[in-house]
């Protein structure tokens, strides 16, 4: 396959992984679908959305930071065959912003899992909010609660808040993992690019 074809089917493919990334990230400030946790209304204003959620690592990293170079490098490939070598040279600086994005995208929904979500539990017969699963401090450390659904029912507050997390970071993670793959490829396509020069067919001179 050309570099400028490969280039524009990388740019087609990165809009609907940012988009997921984008709208999964969104949602997660909603869990339960209910406004009143981003609000904080009965905690003195202080909002009780799980910190990895507030990185943002889905809007900024896997969405805006892969969505401009998606853009980009879909454009590169519409110029022709290969594009220009200066397009495809930007192309690679573009898909280096996308690698960091998609990284970043990926080791907070990874940290998203791994650390449970923020919510209402019983400690020591009282109701409290924390992250009851987070090796660090949290009361049901003694094993992965993402491989025992046992103890996804600790979680009082939001209600399903552990099913939320779990699946709407998963799809963050499988889509940023994605894009990073896709951004690596572009890189070394749009050396290849940048080298080769154009490979469209000349026409008699």
């Amino acid at each position: 396959m050309c570099t400028g074809k490969c280039a524009k089917c990388i740019g087609g493919t990165l809009y609907p992984l940012a988009a997921i990334c984008l709208i999964c990230n969104i949602i997660l400030f909603f869990p339960g679908w209910s406004t009143e946790y981003v609000q904080g209304k009965e905690h003195e204003n202080e909002s009780l959305i799980t910190n990895e959620v507030k990185y943002m690592g889905g809007l900024i990293g896997g969405g805006i930071m892969v969505l401009i170079p998606a853009i980009h490098i879909h454009a590169t490939g519409k110029r022709g065959c290969c594009g220009n070598r200066c397009g495809m040279f930007l192309s690679i600086a573009f898909a280096t912003l996308g690698v960091i994005g998609s990284l970043y995208s990926f080791v907070t929904a990874t940290l998203g899992l791994v650390n449970g979500p923020l919510c209402e539990y019983t400690e020591k017969g009282l109701l409290v909010w924390g992250t009851p699963f987070k090796s660090a401090d949290g009361e049901f450390n003694n094993e992965s609660y993402l491989f025992n659904k046992e103890l996804w029912k600790e979680c009082v507050q939001p209600k399903g808040v552990v099913e939320f997390n779990v699946i709407l970071f998963s799809l963050i993670l499988a889509a940023s993992g994605i894009e990073m793959v896709l951004c690596l490829i572009q890189m070394i396509n749009g050396l290849f690019g940048c080298l080769c020069g154009t490979c469209g067919e000349k026409g008699p001179v």
